[in-house]
């Protein structure tokens, strides 16, 4: 269900583009505004796990570093059927974890301290299963699509906002229309772009509840790291804002309307559809 969610956002996303691409430049429009996009997010699709983990803050560690850790990151990698991922920390009270990595072969999980503080054994396990669930869905390909498609749609509507500005506009071309444009379709995008990234957590939670078998442990973890990001939320500065959609939880202390821009799903929500599993494993 959440693999059709995804497909049927993206379709809407790529009809979406078509659609303003037609109304600035006709479908050349939007294939040139589409291809400078992509270009954009090819490089930011090799090197966006270089880029996440500096701007988190995070570090490698070895083995004898946190000899535990690596045993569950292991163990889960194998019943994942992955090979076992560079490990890193991150050195910050609030409690999250997020992994990144555009293949199996390339993956990296990180973890705060504290997340290792506040979770036990089973449920840094529980954890664990999400985050490599992420790289085994290869989610880091599907943002990669989406963020071209995104990114290609406000660049369409930026040049039509500033055609507009400057006479530039074809007298063909109705400017209701055009402000409509202007004003909406990145708004559109961004929506569709966020509810993408929300079936693609339900995703990894389901994938990971699968492979460690114990979905309980992953609702008993997020109603922890609901109630420790609460206390001891990350702060927003712009490095943490850039990598925060990356986090198995939203990072910062957010609540009502700020929900509605999140890119992740209410906990809540996930904790319930977890339960709801655990009687079908």
């Amino acid at each position: 269900m959440n693999f059709l969610k995804t497909t049927v956002l993206l379709a809407a996303l790529t009809g979406l583009l078509v659609a303003v691409g037609g109304l600035i430049g006709g479908t050349g429009g939007a294939i040139f505004f589409l291809l400078l996009a992509g270009v954009m997010n090819f490089f930011a699709y090799w090197f966006s796990d270089r880029v996440a983990l500096a701007m988190a803050g995070a570090r490698q560690i070895s083995e004898a570093e946190h000899p535990r850790l690596f045993q569950i990151v292991r163990e889960v990698a194998r019943a994942s059927g992955m090979p076992m991922p560079r490990v890193y920390i991150v050195e910050n009270p609030s409690p999250n974890a997020f992994a990144t990595g555009r293949d199996p072969k390339h993956a990296v999980v990180a973890v705060t301290t504290g997340i290792l503080r506040l979770l036990d054994e089973r449920e840094l396990r529980a954890v664990i299963g999400h985050e490599m669930g992420h790289v085994k869905n290869r989610d880091i390909l599907t943002s990669s699509i989406v963020a071209t498609i995104a990114g290609a749609i406000s660049m369409i509507a930026q040049v039509l906002m500033w055609s507009s500005i400057f006479g530039g506009r074809n007298r063909d071309q109705n400017p209701l229309v055009a402000l409509l444009v202007i004003l909406v379709a990145p708004i559109a995008a961004t929506l569709l772009q966020l509810g993408i990234s929300r079936s693609r957590e339900y995703a990894a939670d389901e994938t990971g509840a699968r492979v460690t078998r114990d979905p309980l442990a992953l609702a008993s973890a997020l109603e922890k790291l609901k109630m420790g990001i609460a206390a001891v939320p990350m702060e927003p500065t712009p490095a943490q804002e850039a990598v925060s959609a990356l986090y198995i939880a939203n990072p910062f202390r957010g609540e009502g309307l700020a929900n509605l821009f999140s890119t992740h799903p209410p906990l809540d929500e996930r904790i319930r559809r977890l339960r709801a599993m655990a009687g079908r494993i």
